[in-house]
């Protein structure tokens, strides 16, 4: 297989900046890091631009049509946190080059009739279209509201295909729903304990700073979403950074479930024009179920995690082309997620470790987020510098999944 070099690149390799140097691809995987450039290789000059590793969603709801999308702005991986696409429904996904790839929670333990149920309209049907069958087994709902039936879900959900074990911890009050069901601590604390002792990962909706707690409290991994009905304590800060918990802040929804759309990301001729018209109305409207809500409350929360060491992940819970879903598309708003996050007050090198090495680390998808030897081609040359200008990594020259470069 013919060996690519991209030269003359200023490298960001996860982590840090390498300077300007080479990188050369082979086979799928990154051959190399520096040195000279072989004689017969397929050249792709890189002089200013910035090459980063394919960035990472860590909270979408995805399709074959979005996971296509999402490539287009240089993300490589989604991972889905309530959807279709657990192990054995995306073998024909993890060959294609021109989808991202994706790993997925399967569907979340959640009671009957609680979150996410409340965020359809009547009648509404998410899935495929009526009388197109679905790739694979039904999926497994897992509806739980005692500590036994959480329990029991845990190993159908491994067998089934989950690659981490999602919980929903939501009374509604977000959502304008208040009173939904809503798991238990005890039965969070069962379903949790149970996905540990399987060597499963676990993640949590929630949207609240008491479901935080809740979540914390059970010994939970990983949160999905940045609460947002209160401003944060030093307490809740110093307790999930004690746990170790990372944090996928969604600051994007954050901001629609407030009301505020993403027409200004619209207008950005760079993310124009890449989206058909129902994704466009989709970014310029919002979900609006919380216009109480304070961003800047927010951003300083997000801000304060970052201060105390725990993991921040870009996710954007990118989901359908649908106004009701607003203000967030895929591809497009993890860009817009950086954007947020350099609002917030991290550096840009801080948000770019969020959307590549550390969802990469923490979701123990050890092949990918960086760029070294040996590791899969995932690969995002941009125009500029987005190390110093985060808005830089809109500037798509080039996108690369396993070394096959994506076509303009």
């Amino acid at each position: 297989m013919a060996v690519t070099a991209i030269t003359g690149t200023r490298v960001f390799d996860g982590e840090k900046t390498l300077g300007v140097t080479t990188v050369l691809v082979e086979d799928g995987r990154i051959a190399r890091v520096g040195g000279d450039v072989p004689a017969d290789a397929e050249i792709v000059d890189g002089g200013g631009a910035t090459l980063l590793p394919g960035l990472i969603d860590a909270h979408v709801h995805t399709s074959r049509e979005s996971l296509a999308l999402a490539l287009r702005f240089g993300v490589t991986t989604e991972l889905e946190m309530q959807g279709l696409h657990t192990r054995d429904n995306r073998g024909d996904i993890s060959e294609n080059d021109a989808l991202a790839d994706v790993r997925s929670s399967g569907f979340g333990i959640t009671p009957p009739g609680g979150h996410p149920s409340e965020l359809f309209p009547e009648g509404f049907r998410p899935g495929p279209p009526p009388g197109v069958k679905p790739a694979g087994p039904a999926p497994l709902i897992p509806y739980s509201t005692t500590p036994e039936e959480a329990v029991a879900f845990i190993p159908q959900l491994v067998e089934r295909g989950s690659d981490y074990i999602k919980f929903m911890v939501d009374d509604g009050s977000v959502e304008g729903h208040p009173g939904l069901p809503m798991l238990d601590q005890a039965t969070l604390n069962a379903g949790v304990a149970e996905a540990k002792r399987h060597g499963m990962l676990t993640v949590a909706h929630t949207l609240t700073l008491d479901a935080t707690r809740m979540a914390v409290e059970a010994g939970i991994d990983g949160l999905a979403h940045l609460f947002m009905d209160r401003p944060h304590t030093a307490e809740i800060i110093d307790l999930i950074r004690d746990a170790g918990v990372f944090v996928v802040p969604c600051l994007v929804l954050d901001a629609s479930m407030m009301g505020i759309t993403a027409g200004d990301l619209a207008d950005d001729p760079r993310v124009a024009s890449r989206l058909d018209a129902a994704w466009d109305t989709t970014l310029r409207s919002s979900y609006g179920h919380y216009p109480q809500g304070e961003i800047e409350d927010v951003l300083a929360t997000a801000k304060a995690l970052g201060d105390a060491g725990v993991d921040l992940l870009a996710g954007t819970d990118a989901a359908m082309p649908l106004p009701f879903l607003g203000g967030i598309a895929h591809g497009a708003s993890v860009h817009h997620e950086l954007q947020y996050l350099v609002r917030a007050g991290l550096s840009p090198v801080q948000a770019l470790r969020a959307a590549t090495s550390a969802p990469a680390r923490r979701f123990g998808l050890d092949d990918r987020g960086r760029i070294a030897e040996g590791l899969r081609a995932d690969l995002l040359l941009v125009d500029g510098d987005p190390t110093t200008t985060i808005s830089d990594t809109l500037n798509t020259r080039a996108v690369w999944r396993r070394g096959t470069r994506l076509a303009p």
